[in-house]
């Protein structure tokens, strides 16, 4: 699968880099939650979706937990159908332990995204001929208190070296699935993809990020991101 390939050199690149304060712990969904994630690609990375969403990276209660960008456990599991078998990190804070699908917590961002496609589409399959939804960098930054440091709190130079490997695999990423539309999620995924996409043919725009450290989505996350989506010229479900 040659969505899989690009992110296994991608994970391979990224493993040789290293990370300093703030930076305290860094987990890697792309080893340790592999199945997960080669099973997500499988399933629904070739239904034709027009439109690709851009997440950031992973939270700690979501991918880091289930390999899926926005991977809240319940609608991966129940909704996706994609409960799988997930190992560790090597090294984990001890506050932000990966569980995988055994994992109580939600993430909030996760159970929007997720909980509106469901609610608007039905069934993932009819979500995915639309939609499909990639994280931009696949590294959960930790700091020692075990706070999540999103990659625009990285050291310039550590970010930077960063970015070259995962400007390379989104690039690639889209020219495999030939999307109509790349849509960030959030402020600095649109950025990201306008940087590294801005010379193929593909339509950037973005959405709320829905995030509840942000006030604005916490007033409604799901009809605005609906709206903005409308407002592209792209049809949702009832």
């Amino acid at each position: 699968m040659e969505l899989m390939k690009i992110l296994d050199e991608l994970s391979a690149e990224l493993e040789e880099l290293s990370f300093s304060s703030p930076v305290a712990y860094v987990y890697n969904p792309l080893v340790y939650a592999r199945e997960p994630i080669r099973k997500y690609l499988g399933r629904y990375a070739s239904l034709g979706a027009e439109n690709v969403f851009i997440g950031m990276n992973p939270g700690p209660w979501g991918m880091a937990q289930t390999g899926v960008p926005f991977g809240a456990v319940e609608p991966v599991r129940d909704w996706l159908g994609l409960e799988s078998e997930v190992g560790r990190p090597p090294n984990e804070h001890p506050k932000r332990p990966v569980e995988g699908f055994a994992c109580g917590r939600a993430e909030v961002s996760g159970m929007r995204v997720w909980g509106w496609a469901q609610e608007t589409f039905g069934s993932p399959e009819s979500f995915f001929k639309i939609f499909f939804i990639h994280n931009y960098c696949p590294l959960l930054f930790l700091a020692d208190t075990g706070r999540n440091l999103t990659p625009d709190k990285l050291k310039a130079a550590e970010r930077n070296a960063m970015l070259e490997p995962c400007n390379r695999a989104l690039r690639r990423f889209i020219q495999v699935m030939a999307p109509k539309r790349v849509i960030g999620v959030g402020v600095w995924a649109e950025a990201r993809a306008r940087d590294t996409l801005g010379d193929l043919d593909v339509e950037i725009s973005k959405i709320l990020h829905p995030s509840p450290a942000s006030p604005v989505a916490n007033r409604g996350w799901a009809p605005q991101a609906s709206a903005q989506l409308r407002e592209m010229g792209i049809e949702l479900g009832t």
